[in-house]
């Protein structure tokens, strides 16, 4: 039965208890809605006590805790007559009926639940937007039949929309969104119209709180408000379809469905509302493809459809030209780029990213004079750059990274004096940079890595004075660095690796003091000797200027740059004594190998006096044996690791150690030159021969113990499950990759590895000792939940971000890790987050995808290893994603993560996401931003699509900001 036709017969039901008894007959849906409509029937039969419209307005503030904002709210005793209209925030018409209730952003609080609608005939517009009121939205607001608008967006209403809602035939404009509260960010932030703060990501949701949201499934009876223009429930977690009555309100212009959790497709209905001039639907789990009726709706302005599940092509969205917002990003559209873009004149802002849509940069795109922001990175776009883009003089961000294009870079796209970020990353463009590069001004990220560009880095580039990233690497470019780099003053990141500049290291460089995160000219031919003005950089965090020519000695002003925590210098021709103290006292052997005659009380160096106390013959002996050593480098080490292992596990000869060894000074665990038998007997003495008493971990490679040496220092000693009787080829090959993985990588937020050993029964590895242990383990505990709070929960997951950008995006090959989990989390004793356990980790080889059997932690592994043995950094995200989920939450996700990607359209009450409850609300807005842009990034990392899900390299550039 049609809710018109229910209508039709409860008019002909006088007798209530007739009434009743008819719609206990009908199904279920139909019963709810008969219910509510009983119950208005008996709100207005009911006599309302004799109040007035005064002393319900009086009866609905005692109701609610004093506030200022209804001081004026009081009832005149000496008064004949009662009338609030001039009360704040009340408007009567023209026979003294409130007509009008608008306390909007009053900071208002309390609840609807005593509001008495029904004394209210004539009320034609309710306005408490932007406000703290909580509970739900009362079922008897439906009595308010005259009622034309109705806006209680922002404020912390939770339940379902009531059925009631169908009653108001004459609203118009219908808003209960929430944007900013619990942290969500009020969009009248950005005042640009940009779909959220620089994050990489379209629209944030509010899971951190669902208990202040509304949510169950858009009744399908809304489609019987017939005047709606305006409807806007974005940011709460609505599931389920949406309701293919919106046809019907063929007066909408504006729908905000948007930071919701619908499923299903786009009814086809919605593509014939011919009014409509604003559509957002992102960041929800819509699927299927896009009502090609889009392509006839001539006043459509803004349409959003990013972070979806959508396919197949897009319409032609601006087939009238008046398109101005056009957002499809992170879905999975294919076929090309719609032609109707092209002569869409009124862009502004158009996002596109992470899709595979085709198309050609040089014939599919248009000159757009209004035109702010384009981003079509990571499609399958080919042709040449246009010069038609140097144009679009509003043009600010422009991102075409991830693409096939080719051809040279037009040099009027930096006649674009609005210009601030340019990625023409990751594609196949070729020549040299055009010298007109110093006249966008403003611009301040430049990415042209990953190309085929050739010639000299242009000397005008140091007039981008307000450049914060410069990525010029994995390109082809030739001659020397220009003087002129030290002239970007605001310079924070500079990558110039995997090309072929040479020439010396310019003094300049000391003047670039802003320089924070990297410093990396790697894979060049630099030669000359390292400048000591390096030593200004005072905030650098990470120098890699290894595989040059360099010469010299390196600058003791390194030592002194406190900030840095990571250093490469290897395979130069470097000679004399290292610096001792700062980055010195903890960089890893390898980071020094591979030079000339370097000497010090560095480790992985020989002490500089060692050639003094030798006779002549025996020191030409040595330093041979050193060259030899350091020559032969990772892939002997790796080969002998191996050897090492199956001679252990077949022949089982244990050789007695018989010497000790000082640990006052040196680390002995050095891999460059340790002396495995020495090692072998300090790790059975500390250990009492690897007594479980010291055990104080164990995975499926082997347990981990803590050794404690003669000399103080604290290790953590993985070792080996091997049976000599049964040679465990995966374990072998899991040590094998460990120390592959461990020996290639430096970064201050992976676990250091010292060394290792095969020796005797036992074959370990020697790591760095974190006295925090693991992320889960201080987790499960109270007093350990305590301990995290928010500031260093939020580090936590920048530094698991920064360990696994590092491996993705700066090794090379990338480092899939292949079993992120809490587990696999150390925390030293200042809680700082260290990845671990690298026996699963793979190297990629470029578009090659791992393929290998499952490996991973159950809870944390992505989705497509249950059907496909392909491996991708995009697994890693996900585990990222999930982890980033625990912390937040305090444990782990469990089944909410499927719930999350797929809501369950049977499921009415949903697992609830909150922040752990453990902890104090969040201590300023400025923490709980973080905590917010953390769980919209980690919902982003648990798509099932993986095509869908961000770059570590992109959520390290989101927490940063």
């Amino acid at each position: 039965m049609t809710y018109k036709k229910f209508l039709i017969k409860q008019k002909q039901v006088n007798n209530p208890i007739e009434f009743l008894s008819f719609t206990i007959n009908m199904n279920n849906h139909t019963f709810y809605v008969c219910l509510t409509i009983l119950v208005f029937l008996l709100v207005l039969c009911r006599a309302t006590n004799g109040l007035t419209q005064a002393e319900a307005l009086i009866k609905w503030k005692q109701s609610l805790p004093d506030q200022p904002i209804l001081d004026s709210w009081v009832i005149n005793s000496t008064a004949t007559t009662q009338t609030p209209c001039s009360w704040r925030g009340i408007t009567c018409d023209s026979q003294g009926s409130v007509a009008i209730i608008n306390l909007a952003q009053t900071g208002l609080a309390g609840t609807l639940r005593n509001f008495n609608f029904s004394v209210f005939p004539n009320l034609l517009r309710l306005d408490l937007k932007v406000n703290n009121l909580t509970g739900p939205i009362p079922q008897n607001i439906g009595v308010l039949s005259n009622l034309q608008f109705l806006d209680l967006s922002t404020n912390h209403l939770n339940g379902t929309l009531p059925l009631s809602l169908a009653n108001l035939t004459q609203v118009y404009e219908f808003d209960v969104s929430r944007t900013h509260i619990a942290g969500i960010l009020d969009p009248r932030l950005f005042p640009d119209g940009s779909d959220n703060p620089k994050s990489g990501l379209i629209g944030i949701r509010n899971f951190l709180s669902q208990d202040t949201l509304l949510g169950g499934r858009i009744p399908n009876e809304i489609g019987n408000i017939r005047n709606l223009t305006i409807l806007a429930i974005e940011g709460n977690k609505f599931y389920g379809p949406i309701p293919p009555s919106l046809g019907n309100c063929t007066h909408l212009s504006i729908v905000r469905l948007s930071e919701n959790l619908l499923t299903g497709t786009i009814p086809p209905s919605i593509g014939k509302l011919t009014n409509l001039t604003d559509v957002r639907l992102f960041t929800n789990n819509l699927n299927g493809t896009v009502p090609q009726e889009f392509g006839n709706l001539s006043s459509l302005i803004v349409l959003h459809l990013a972070e979806n599940n959508f396919v197949g092509q897009l319409p032609q969205v601006c087939k009238s030209g008046k398109l101005a917002r056009f957002g499809a990003a992170y879905n999975s559209f294919t076929g090309p780029i719609p032609r109707s873009l092209r002569n869409c004149s009124a862009l502004f802002r158009v996002r596109l990213e992470y899709n595979r849509l085709t198309g050609f940069a040089d014939q599919d795109f248009g000159v757009y004079p209004n035109l702010t922001y384009m981003d079509f990175s990571y499609n399958k776009v080919v042709g040449h750059l246009s010069a038609n883009w140097g144009a679009c003089k509003s043009m600010r961000s422009l991102k075409m990274a991830g693409n096939a294009l080719s051809g040279n870079i037009p040099g009027e796209i930096f006649q674009l004096n609005q210009l601030e970020e340019l990625d023409l990353s990751s594609n196949q463009i070729s020549g040299e940079i055009p010298p007109q590069i110093g006249n966008s001004a403003k611009l301040y990220e430049l990415n042209l890595s990953h190309n085929k560009l050739s010639g000299k880095i242009p000397s005008e580039i140091g007039k981008l004075s307000n450049l914060r990233s410069l990525d010029l690497s994995m390109n082809m470019l030739l001659g020397s660095i220009p003087n002129q780099i030290g002239d970007i003053s605001n310079l924070q990141n500079l990558n110039l690796s995997n090309n072929k500049l040479t020439g010396t290291i310019p003094y300049q460089i000391g003047n670039l003091a802003a320089l924070q995160y990297f410093l990396d000219w790697s894979y060049n031919s630099l030669s000359g000797n390292i400048p000591a003005d390096l030593g200004k950089l005072s905030n650098l965090i990470s120098l890699n200027i290894s595989h040059n020519n360099l010469s010299g000695s390196i600058p003791h002003s390194i030592s002194e740059m406190l900030s840095l925590s990571a250093l490469n210098l290897s395979y130069n021709n470097l000679a004399g004594p290292a610096p001792e103290g700062g980055i010195f006292n903890s960089s890893y052997p390898l980071d020094l190998s591979n030079n000339k005659d370097l000497c010090g009380r560095v480790r992985g160096l020989q002490p500089c006096n060692v050639f003094l106390s030798q006779p002549v013959g025996e020191s030409s002996e040595k330093n041979k044996v050193v060259i030899l050593v350091a020559s032969l480098g990772g892939g002997l080490l790796i080969s002998l690791v191996l050897v090492g292992i199956c001679f252990l596990c077949h022949k089982r000869k244990a050789r007695a150690p018989s010497q000790k060894i000082s640990v006052g000074g040196t680390n002995p665990f050095s891999i460059c030159y340790f002396d495995g038998r020495v090692v072998y007997a300090d790790i059975i003495e500390a250990t009492n021969n690897f007594d479980s008493q010291y055990c104080i971990g164990e995975g499926a490679l082997g347990k981990v113990y803590k050794a404690e040496m003669q000399g103080g220092q604290v290790f953590a000693v993985k070792r080996l499950k091997c049976d000599a009787d049964n040679l465990d080829v995966e374990s072998i090959k899991s040590f094998q990759n460990e120390v592959k993985a461990m020996t290639e990588t430096r970064h201050r937020n992976i676990v250091k590895l010292y060394g290792f050993c095969s020796q005797g029964m036992h074959t370990f590895l020697i790591y760095e000792y974190m006295d925090r242990g693991n992320l889960a383990d201080l987790l499960k505990r109270e007093n350990g939940a305590v301990e995290l709070d928010w500031h260093k929960r939020v580090d936590i997951i920048k530094a698991v971000a920064s360990a696994l950008s590092y491996m993705h995006h700066d090794c090379t090959p990338p480092l899939i890790h292949r079993d992120i989990s809490s587990k696999n989390v150390l925390l030293s004793s200042n809680l700082s987050a260290h990845i671990s356990d690298f026996g699963t980790a793979r190297f990629l080889k470029p578009d090659s995808p791992i393929r290998t059997s499952f490996a991973g932690t159950y809870g944390y592994a992505a989705p497509e290893l249950a059907y496909t043995m392909a491996v991708t950094e995009k697994c890693d995200v996900f585990s990222f994603g999930v982890l980033a989920l625990e912390v937040l939450m305090g444990k782990h996700p469990s089944d909410l993560v499927s719930v999350l990607q797929t809501w369950s359209e049977e499921k009415e009450n949903s697992e609830k996401i909150s922040l752990d409850p453990r902890l104090s609300p969040p201590p300023n807005n400025r923490i709980l931003k973080e905590l917010n842009l953390i769980a919209n990034i980690a919902l982003s990392c648990i798509q099932v699509n993986p095509q869908s899900r961000p770059t570590m390299q992109n959520i390290v550039q989101q927490l940063r900001l």
